[in-house]
């Protein structure tokens, strides 16, 4: 079991922006998440679904892109496409994801299993096949 300190956690702040928009701040960057107008929103950013989508996306790319980096390949061309599907029943949540790395022109099909095995473990994609405890509060 991994155990962390006061020192070990990122902090980041939400603040409302008015309708159903929020503000997100991260070590001085800032991101907006809204919701589609049938959810009562302005549709002005994306919802945190998908920003929840998107960071395992990006961090597939982050893993993947350091793989052909580090193997001699340019990052030139290359894409991660993500899709997901929500629940029809209770509790509201994320039911699949289905990500797709598409390596540069020229990537050598004999080098995909490897790229796929370090696109799969990075952070965000073994922070849900290995849940954190949530503590959330109010107050």
């Amino acid at each position: 079991m991994t155990h962390t300190t006061a020192a070990d956690v990122e902090l980041l702040d939400v603040t409302p922006c008015g309708g159903e928009q929020y503000e997100i701040e991260v070590r001085g960057h800032r991101i907006r998440v809204d919701q589609p107008a049938t959810d009562g929103g302005a549709d002005l950013a994306p919802t945190p679904t998908e920003l929840f989508v998107a960071s395992l996306a990006a961090c597939v790319a982050y893993y993947a892109g350091r793989y052909l980096t580090r193997h001699g390949f340019d990052r030139a061309g290359m894409q991660v496409r993500a899709g997901f599907a929500m629940a029809s029943d209770r509790p509201a949540r994320v039911a699949s994801i289905r990500i797709v790395v598409h390596p540069p022109a020229g990537f050598p099909a004999e080098r995909i299993p490897a790229l796929a095995a370090v696109a799969s473990h990075c952070t965000v994609h073994n922070s849900l096949t290995d849940p954190p405890r949530i503590d959330l509060r109010v107050g």
